[in-house]
């Protein structure tokens, strides 16, 4: 369906823009973000194509006067020809302007508006910024909107916004919104295996850099190989026949297309030897799923990489949830400590987690030794079962929607 290119609450009767409403799996992070525009003059609404910002932006600008520009749209952007111009105009109203990262010359204009407002007495609610592309959006809006934006990530669909049967696909089908609520797996997989294509074949092109699209699919494919697995940026520029600077390249590009996400190693223990290289997931379980041509759970359980797609889906998971400014870490070291995931909250709190496919998870000598080195606050095994229970001391098994559960309570402790 294409975006609607102008609206303000009465508009919105319009049927079409009422389905994609009203039809939305309610996003945990609204609530953040209705705070977020009330408070700021400018918020960026930052994910992957395709993860709800759009939808999410439509159903806040329901109960506000507002305006929307789509800035892939040649019309749209026609009407920023003369940019201050047009937004004064609108000044009034909460004015969203989608994929801003292709008009990064914007900026410059939103900080004089904005200040222009504020003399006004117009302080927030003046501009909602989604982009698709982190790096490069932080990187325009920094120099220039300093002290007068929020930023915010829309990670696709986690597991405390579904239930039911959308529950069960959600590792399979990954959460893409589209993806995940698809007639049947066939139809979800076709979608995946065409979101893929798009990214190669037109958005990456259209952000500048000049990699043959094959060439970057059988990276992505490598990555999926090696889900949750150390960074081995040699092998994989032997498979490539390019040098590490060009992996390290590609790797950056889909770090910052929110693609793949690169967990760095716990680096405040300097007495041990410490794993130098990062883990590298393909966020999404889906798109995983997808470059390796696995259609369904079936094949997904017979499959190598069954292992590392849950160690990712969890972790993504978590981190979808974790509170603001939360750093995330792993942990291993040559003497053979090793936990999965590291957080250190903004109030300085530390978890230590490790992941489980089985339902009778047991912890290892690994976990124990990386919990000595780090010293976490709670030290929690998150596992595929549905109960809480003490697994040794000091450790606690925990199932996904638990510690998602205790993560929402550590969010509302932090922000009081």
């Amino acid at each position: 369906m294409p975006k609607s290119k102008l609206f303000t609450t009465s508009i919105l009767a319009n049927q079409e823009l009422k389905s994609i409403i009203t039809s939305m799996i309610k996003r945990h992070l609204q609530t953040k973000l209705e705070y977020l525009i009330g408070n700021y003059p400018a918020v960026a609404l930052l994910g992957p194509r395709q993860a709800g910002k759009t939808t999410l932006a439509l159903a806040i600008a329901e109960h506000r006067n507002a305006i929307y520009l789509d800035l892939e749209s040649e019309q749209d952007r026609a009407k920023l020809t003369q940019a201050e111009l047009y937004l004064s105009q609108h000044e009034d109203k909460l004015v969203i302007l989608d994929e801003v990262q292709r008009a990064p010359e914007l900026f410059k204009n939103l900080r004089g508006l904005i200040d222009q407002g504020r003399r006004k007495g117009l302080r927030s609610a003046r501009f909602l910024l989604l982009g698709s592309a982190s790096i490069e959006l932080l990187k325009q809006s920094s120099e220039t909107l300093a002290g007068r934006i929020a930023y915010l990530e829309l990670p696709p669909i986690h597991a405390l916004e579904v239930s039911g049967s959308q529950r069960e696909h959600l590792w399979t089908r990954g959460g893409f919104p589209d993806s995940l609520l698809a007639a049947n797996a066939q139809l979800s997989f076709q979608w995946r295996l065409d979101f893929i294509r798009t990214y190669l074949e037109r958005d990456i092109p259209q952000l500048g850099p000049r990699i043959p699209a094959e060439t970057l699919r059988r990276f992505w494919v490598m990555l999926a190989h090696n889900q949750s697995e150390l960074l081995n940026a040699s092998k994989l520029a032997g498979s490539l026949g390019v040098d590490g600077k060009t992996i390290a390249k590609y790797l950056d590009l889909m770090v910052d297309l929110l693609l793949v996400r690169r967990l760095q190693p716990w680096h405040h223990n300097t007495a041990k030897r410490m794993v130098k290289s990062p883990k590298v997931y393909v966020r999404d379980s889906g798109i995983v799923h997808a470059l390796l041509g696995i259609h369904n759970q079936e094949n997904l359980l017979s499959h190598p990489v069954c292992g590392g797609s849950w160690e990712g889906f969890i972790i993504e998971n978590i981190l979808a949830t974790t509170p603001q400014n939360t750093e995330a870490y792993f942990y291993r070291s040559s003497g053979g400590a090793e936990c999965d995931l590291i957080l250190q909250f903004p109030n300085q709190k530390t978890w230590a987690i490790e992941v489980k496919r089985s339902l009778t998870p047991k912890v290892e000598k690994g976990f124990y030794f990386a919990c000595d080195d780090v010293q976490p606050d709670a030290r929690y095994v998150v596992y595929s079962g549905t109960e809480t229970y003490p697994l040794a001391q000091d450790v606690e098994a925990i199932s996904l929607d638990n510690i998602l559960f205790k993560l929402k309570d550590i969010d509302y402790a932090i922000d009081q």
